[in-house]
Order: structure tokens, then sequence, then C-alpha cells
């Protein structure tokens, strides 16, 4: 499955009482969909660092990621300053990754190529 075809998924509500992704398949995900991303405590939780010119278009990137955490029903933990956002998800009823993180990090991942497109303009 390429970025491109998680990316058009949509979240869908966990629930709890499933369980996480094993460490293999959480790698076997990130590794194919989302490379850039890194699985951090044992694979519970998937994250990544972007680089930004200057505060603005960080806040800017933020923005439009919290937009698209809120229509997607899914709310990555963020954290951001003057030229960098480093973002963390995972799903939290489970305390684990299941398939609506990486579907999340892929259109991360393209609101993040967009912004780099507008703002070399």
């Amino acid at each position: 499955m390429s970025n491109k075809i998680l990316s058009a998924k949509t979240c869908t509500p966990c629930r709890g009482g499933v369980p996480p992704l094993a460490p293999d398949e959480a790698e076997a995900l990130r590794s194919k969909n989302t490379p850039d991303w890194r699985l951090e405590d044992e694979a519970r939780r998937v994250e990544r660092g972007f680089a930004f010119a200057d505060f603005r278009q960080a806040l800017d990137f933020v923005d439009q990621v919290g937009a698209l955490a809120e229509s997607e029903g899914h709310h990555p933990d963020i954290a951001f300053g003057w030229g960098y956002a480093t973002i963390s998800l995972q799903t939290k009823k489970i305390m684990g990754l299941n398939e609506n993180d990486f579907i999340m990090a892929a259109k991360i991942d393209g609101v993040h190529e967009a912004a780099k497109r507008q703002n070399a303009r």
C-alpha cells in the first residue's frame, strides 16, 4: 500500500477493545507508507519532526494539521516553535498504534508537501 493509497483512506473511530499493532506490523506500515516517521515507545507511537524557515510557516502548518485532525476525528500531539513542528500519533484508546495513525501520518505528509510548495513561491 503506497502513501497515496493510505492517505486516500479516512480514519475510522476506534472504540477500544482492539489490540494495537504488533511492532513488526507497525514497522511494515511505517516503512512502506510513512518512511520519514519513526516508531517510538516500543512501537506504541509514531512521530516526525518538520523544519520550516520561520515561526509563521510552522504555525501555518500546525493550523492545517489541526484542521485535518478535526475533520478526521484523530488528534495528534503537536509541539512547535520557531522553525519546527513535531507531530506524534497514537491511538489513545488502545495505548498503541493502529492503521488510523498511519492514515493520519500519510495525510500530514501531504499537508507538509503542499506547505513546501506554497513556501517555495
